[in-house]
C-alpha cells in the first residue's frame, strides 16, 4: 500500500471514529510525525479529505476536519432517499434472492442484547450486497461515497439499544423486499427505514445537539 494510502485511511478512520474531532486542524507536520509517514505522502493525503468533504481549507488555518451540521445531515437524506430506493428496486430485479434470505434471517437472529458494530456490521454486508446485485459502478460510488458522511453522524446520534433493535428489524424487512422480488416492496421497505432514521436524528438533535464542543 501506497504511504498516502495508508496515511488516508488512518485519518479517515480517526475522523469516522471521532478521534479526529469537526473543528480540528490537520497540520501536515504534525500528521506526518503521528503517522510515521513524510509531508508529501500526508499532504496527499489531505487533498483526498478535502475532496471527500470530510475535511476544508480554512484561511489562517489550513486544513481542517469539517464540521457537520443540522441541514448537512438533511442535505444527505434528501439525496440519500432517492438513491437508496433507486438502489434496493434494482436489487429486487437483479438479485441471488437466496443471498438476501439468508441476510433476512441474520437479521432477525441478532439478540436483543447484540452489540452495535455487530449490527453495524451486519448492514455493511447488506449494503455490498445490494451494491453487488445492482451492478452499477456509478450508484455503488455515489452511495459509497454517501455512508461515508453517515458514518459520522451515526457516530454522533449514539444509537440506543432500542433503535438498534428497531433498525435491525427494519433491514430483515429491506433483506425480505429485495429477496421477494418485488421492486415495490423493497423501495417501501428501505423507505420507511430511512425516514424513520431520520426521525430518530432529529429528535436526538433536539435533546442532544449531533455536534462536539
Amino acid at each position: 500500500m501506497r504511504a498516502s494510502d495508508a496515511a488516508y485511511n488512518a485519518l479517515q478512520e480517526q475522523i469516522l471514529e471521532g478521534h479526529l474531532a469537526p473543528g480540528t486542524v490537520l497540520a501536515e507536520v504534525e500528521q506526518s510525525e503521528r503517522l510515521g509517514v513524510s509531508r508529501t505522502p500526508v499532504r496527499e493525503a489531505l487533498s483526498r479529505l478535502v475532496a471527500a468533504g470530510l475535511a476544508t481549507q480554512q484561511r489562517g488555518r489550513g486544513t481542517v476536519v469539517s464540521e457537520i451540521s443540522p441541514e448537512n445531515i438533511d442535505q444527505l437524506f434528501e439525496l440519500r432517499i432517492p438513491l437508496e430506493t433507486q438502489a434496493a428496486a434494482l436489487a429486487a430485479r437483479r438479485c441471488d434472492p437466496t443471498v438476501f434470505s439468508a441476510l433476512a434471517a441474520e437479521f432477525s437472529d441478532l439478540p436483543p442484547e447484540a452489540e452495535a458494530e455487530d449490527y453495524y456490521a451486519l448492514a455493511a454486508r447488506m449494503d455490498a450486497a445490494i451494491d453487488q446485485a445492482v451492478a452499477n459502478p456509478y450508484l455503488s460510488g455515489t452511495l459509497a461515497n454517501l455512508r461515508i458522511h453517515l458514518t459520522r453522524i451515526r457516530r454522533m446520534a449514539r444509537d440506543r439499544p432500542e433503535r438498534l433493535q428497531e433498525s435491525a428489524a427494519e433491514h430483515r424487512d429491506i433483506c425480505l423486499g429485495i429477496a421477494s422480488g418485488d421492486p415495490e416492496m423493497a423501495e417501501a421497505a428501505i423507505r420507511l427505514h430511512l425516514r424513520r432514521s431520520l426521525a430518530y436524528i432529529a429528535r436526538q438533535r433536539q435533546s442532544e445537539p449531533v455536534s462536539t464542543p
